[in-house]
């Protein structure tokens, strides 16, 4: 997760948005993702792993501990990101287990000592938006109903919770939520996120920065929202 010094919660918003709003949305954005990324791995991703690895113990090949090891380590982050871009369990579950594979299968491209997270994010990115414009080919949708159903449609309720804030991430077109899930939930670089979404740093930040303005202007925060002593305590992450 990101630490309170993540770029998220930098002043590089439009002016006009209260520094007290930017730190308690970081806040419960790391709280909102928390959670998945504190989850027990679910044993079908365990379980895929150890047949790519009696796989390889056929051909009498082994796969490098490190690899391994990081790959485990990841698979909670991972879900988390799959969930954010598709808003669905088992279309999550069925995304990250195919980056395993590719993962798996391509884990001689990856470069050691370069960030494994990041390179595993960038194949997990490419599959969505890979079946994503499968399903587009496969489905009418002149309205635009079909893509709207993507996406869980918010709350209409005035509680400023986690479960609000992800209503809210729903609304984001995806290039924000995701740039803003990967930099403030994630905890990567803006470089690092630049990457994997194979554009400019300042596209990054800027679309960083509409996220998090767009969601102050969705979830109704102003200034004189925080100025209770609990919803001061949250903005700095020392409350309940």
């Amino acid at each position: 997760m990101a630490s309170t010094d993540n770029p998220i919660l930098s002043s590089e918003s439009k002016p006009g948005l209260p520094p007290t709003v930017q730190r308690h949305l970081g806040h419960q954005l790391r709280a909102a993702y928390a959670p998945l990324e504190t989850a027990a791995t679910p044993e079908v991703f365990l379980a895929l792993i150890e047949r790519l690895e009696a796989a390889l113990a056929a051909q009498g090949r082994a796969v490098e501990p490190e690899f391994r090891e990081g790959m485990l380590a990841a698979l909670s982050s991972l879900r988390a990101f799959a969930l954010s871009l598709t808003n669905n369990a088992a279309r999550a579950d069925d995304l990250v287990q195919d980056t395993i594979l590719r993962a798996w299968q391509n884990q001689h491209r990856f470069q050691p000592g370069t960030n494994l997270n990041a390179w595993l994010f960038t194949i997990l990115r490419n599959a969505f938006y890979s079946e994503q414009r499968k399903r587009m080919r496969e489905v009418q949708d002149e309205d635009g109903s079909y893509a709207a159903r993507l996406f869980t449609a918010p709350d209409q309720g005035h509680r400023l919770d986690v479960q609000d804030l992800r209503a809210g991430l729903a609304k984001l077109p995806p290039d924000q939520r995701e740039a803003l899930i990967l930099v403030g939930a994630e905890g990567l670089s803006y470089e690092e996120v630049a990457g994997i979404c194979g554009v400019a740093i300042g596209t990054i930040k800027s679309r960083v920065n509409r996220a998090r303005n767009r969601l102050a202007e969705l979830l109704g925060y102003g200034d004189d929202d925080l100025t209770g002593d609990r919803m001061m305590q949250s903005a700095m992450g020392e409350g309940v």
